[in-house]
């Protein structure tokens, strides 16, 4: 009799734990797909809104049986605020240890050329916790950007196309620092005194690689180009550069500027003021910031687009050589344009 007790009570035992496996340590998430994310606000990190948050979600198949172990683990007394990836297959268990360890899942920024601060808010808006008015509030405030030695004019000089890998809640401060953390990295001894050599600092080194990364791609050109607008500067010509008037109009769509354009009132417009403009108006790559480095001492003080559309520049001392390609290269668009129009007209488009 107490043998067959005894057997009994084991099987139980074994069924109550493999019971208990099954609805702990097993799979338990309620979605196909290979990952979702489950956000915790900063502020918002108690017991109440975040179990009621994490059952509405529908994530797991076992929200109350999650409580209880959440329970037994104490999480709801450790919890963090931040991004959580929910992987498919994941137990109830490892999803409270993620929450109780505070185990975020990483947030990539990934900046290439962008033109504004503006752009750049809303970029971070659209992957942190903060919003784009945060961060606009934070890079246009004298005494946020004081510590970094910047001014709102100048604060996109420190941003670096890279990938900068942060938390979600990361404050506006705590992502700028990273960004200005890869500008010191990037603007060495040596570099300091190629852009000293060439009466330049880093701002301005900056701003003048910004304006080359918008007239051209071509990694060859870009050293005389930096020539010809610091030969203009030291002789007190005005730059002349065509991006600088897209930014000012902020039309980037413009494919030639016009004097309707260069007659714009802005600091930008470098047809109207001597100079360079107060900042950036893109995020140049490294390659061009080094190409202006170590650009060529050179007599040139114009370029234009070679006609032949091989996106070479045809670079010229005088403004009657200079007259000559710039004709050369502008018959050639326009019959390329009338080429293509007619083009449309024999396809009836």
């Amino acid at each position: 009799m107490w043998k067959k007790i005894v057997i009994v009570g084991l099987l139980i035992l074994i069924f109550v734990g493999l019971f208990i496996g099954w609805r702990f340590f097993m799979s338990n998430t309620n979605f196909d797909e290979k990952s979702k994310y489950f956000y915790i606000r900063t502020g918002d990190a108690n017991y109440q809104a975040v179990y009621q948050s994490f059952s509405d979600s529908n994530f797991v198949k076992n929200p109350s049986s999650f409580n209880q172990i959440a329970n037994r683990m104490e999480v709801w007394n450790k919890l963090r605020p931040g991004k959580y990836e929910i992987k498919k297959g994941m137990s109830l268990f490892e999803i409270a240890k993620m929450f109780r360890n505070g185990k975020q899942a990483p947030v990539n920024l990934t900046i290439t050329k962008i033109r504004t601060r503006e752009q750049l808010a809303g970029m971070i808006g659209r992957r942190f916790e903060c919003d784009s008015a945060a961060m606009i509030r934070f890079m246009t405030n004298t005494d946020s950007l004081k510590e970094f030695g910047l001014d709102s004019n100048i604060v996109m000089t420190a941003v670096f196309p890279n990938t900068y890998t942060y938390l979600w809640n990361s404050t506006p401060s705590n992502i700028f620092s990273k960004l200005y953390a890869e500008h010191k990295k990037v603007w060495t001894a040596e570099r300091r005194q190629l852009a000293q050599q060439h009466g330049l600092n880093p701002a301005t080194t900056y701003i003048l690689a910004s304006i080359i990364e918008e007239e051209t791609n071509l990694r060859e050109d870009k050293g005389n180009m930096a020539s010809v607008y610091m030969n203009r500067m030291s002789k007190g010509i005005k730059l002349g550069a065509d991006p600088t008037v897209k930014f000012a109009l902020k039309d980037f769509s413009l494919k030639r500027i016009y004097e309707k354009h260069t007659a714009v009132e802005s600091p930008y417009n470098t047809y109207r003021n001597f100079g360079l403009p107060p900042g950036p108006i893109c995020t140049p790559s490294l390659e061009t910031i080094d190409e202006v480095l170590h650009s060529p001492s050179t007599n040139y003080l114009f370029f234009v687009a070679k006609s032949d559309f091989s996106q070479r520049h045809v670079f010229t001392e005088t403004y009657a050589d200079h007259l000559k390609y710039a004709k050369e290269y502008h018959k050639a668009l326009d019959q390329l344009i009338q080429k293509k129009q007619a083009a449309k007209e024999d396809t009836g488009e």
